[in-house]
């Protein structure tokens, strides 16, 4: 893909949405610095969104969204977050006719956690190699059976559409990415001026052995 420079970043909000799943990626590309990469902040309408806060719904602290969906630029990456909200999202046409709109002319579109869910849902997806978060995986796979859904995975790159598991596997994703974008000297930096491990492994996902725990538990 050719980038644009800065590179153009949005992440979509909505209630409820993963506090870590937004702010683990965000904090690896912001560690770019202003001149590599301009991040947007998106939801239905501008203005504060609330978190999530464990499984209690939209009671964490509130994001602000600084652009509507109609007012979105063009983007070189989508960042589509998880969360106990997904629930809810899923059902929500205008949202979904968004990432469905949005997937067609952004270079890629990257998810999180049940994020996954909701690109699925929208179809975007469709053909496509992803993953989702374990322990709640078929949410997403209930979504489309035209994904070919992968169970051992933190993350899977699938060119256009790139799929994260659970939350902290984000930042893991958006390394990854970076390496991709940039190169991966850069990513190296970013990992270690955040002092984070990075994973770098796909493949090597230790918690595949919770696939679906806390969905059979509900």
């Amino acid at each position: 893909m050719t980038l644009s420079k800065p590179l153009q970043l949005g992440v979509l909000l909505y209630p409820a949405f993963e506090l870590l799943d937004v702010f683990g990626p965000l904090e690896m590309f912001a560690s770019l610095g202003a001149e590599r990469v301009r991040i947007h902040t998106i939801a239905a309408t501008p203005g504060p969104v609330p978190s999530a806060l464990g499984m209690d719904g939209p009671s964490g602290p509130s994001v602000v969204a600084d652009l509507a969906f109609d007012d979105v630029p063009a983007l070189d990456v989508l960042l589509v977050p998880g969360g106990v909200g997904t629930i809810a999202a899923l059902g929500d046409e205008r949202l979904l006719a968004f990432l469905a709109s949005s997937a067609a002319d952004t270079a890629i579109v990257a998810s999180v956690c049940s994020g996954s869910a909701l690109l699925a849902k929208a179809g975007v997806l469709d053909g496509h190699r992803a993953t989702s978060n374990k322990q709640f995986f078929s949410l997403a796979t209930a979504q489309s059976d035209k994904v070919r859904w992968v169970e051992a995975a933190r993350w899977v790159d699938d060119g256009r559409v790139v799929t994260s598991s659970g939350v902290s596997a984000g930042m893991d994703m958006a390394l990854a990415l970076i390496a991709r974008l940039f190169d991966v000297s850069t990513a190296e930096a970013v990992a270690v001026g955040t002092e984070y491990t990075w994973h770098r492994d796909a493949e090597v996902d230790p918690f595949v052995a919770y696939l679906n725990h806390a969905g059979a538990s509900r």
